[in-house]
């Protein structure tokens, strides 16, 4: 292949992936559900940074008058034992198991990529000294991992983060694996390294942009399973301690009033699940668009 008609190969490619880029610009803008999911990540996002906007009361100002007051006009959520607002407190709990969750997302995207990169690139022992690591971590529930590793680190948002986020690591390993495997073989890549192009520059330019798409598409997956996990190890105890207001540690609060004061459980319960949901669904329509 001369290096001419390698350029034609690498400028045709780039090409079509523009106008793909666009057509599928626009069939996210006919999905209402889609739609309605991101602005409610987003709702949920800028709630964690900045909770002061949605919230008129702060999560740990008592009114013992008020105590297990109903949700209504006044208290959306209702109030907790102490009269505290639950709405409030939901709002400023999403600060820390947001903050988590990019923490957690963080470390497994740095680590998985780096292992699946070097795995699927450099391939034969180095790729079967390290998938075969990936492969005992698999082997390993997940949450039981985390739950060992924050009894090693200690009990806190942080360690929780960094052991959800080991937890992780050998799924993106794995799916960056793979692309890198199946994007080495493409013609254009062929083309670039006929043309001359190191495969340094094959790597940075041509095999790391193309094989992000399902690493993307999981690392959205995976938040809703980071938020899970974080918020399981919250409800378990392993969290910030009180009076921090992390989801599982609400969940937990009222779950000795579900009879008397559902509301307290209940609904700190749902926004979580709404957020799961919606990050699955965002996930899911990506998948969708990409094939």
């Amino acid at each position: 292949m001369t290096a001419a008609l390698a350029l034609d190969v690498i400028e045709e490619h780039e090409v079509s992936d523009e106008s793909d880029r666009w057509g599928r610009v626009g069939a996210v803008a006919r999905k209402p559900i889609f739609l309605l999911a991101v602005v409610y990540v987003l709702f949920v996002v800028v709630s964690a940074f900045w909770p002061d906007v949605f919230a008129g009361q702060g999560p740990y100002d008592t009114h013992p008058a008020a105590a297990m007051q109903a949700p209504g006009g006044e208290h959306l959520f209702g109030t907790d034992v102490y009269g505290r607002d639950l709405w409030s407190r939901v709002l400023h709990g999403s600060a820390l198991t947001i903050k988590a969750t990019l923490i957690a997302l963080g470390i497994a995207l740095v680590a998985g990529l780096s292992l699946g990169v070097v795995s699927g690139f450099f391939g034969g022992l180095v790729d079967a000294v390290l998938m075969r690591a990936v492969d005992v971590l698999l082997a390993i529930p997940g949450l039981l991992l985390a739950l060992s590793i924050v009894t090693a680190l200690g009990y806190g948002t942080v360690p929780v983060a960094v052991a959800v986020g080991v937890g992780i690591i050998p799924g993106f390993a794995r799916t960056t694996r793979a692309e890198v495997l199946r994007v080495k073989t493409l013609p254009y890549v062929e083309a670039a390294r006929a043309g001359g192009a190191s495969w340094g520059r094959v790597l940075l330019r041509h095999i790391l942009p193309n094989s992000w798409g399902p690493v993307a598409v999981l690392a959205v997956l995976d938040a809703g399973v980071a938020i899970i996990a974080i918020a399981s190890l919250s409800f378990l105890g392993f969290g910030a301690a009180p009076p921090a207001a992390e989801w599982g540690t609400l969940i937990a609060d009222g779950r000795n009033y579900l009879v008397t004061s559902w509301w307290l459980s209940l609904l700190p319960g749902v926004f979580v699940a709404l957020l799961v949901l919606s990050l699955n669904h965002i996930s899911k329509t990506f998948q969708e668009l990409g094939k």
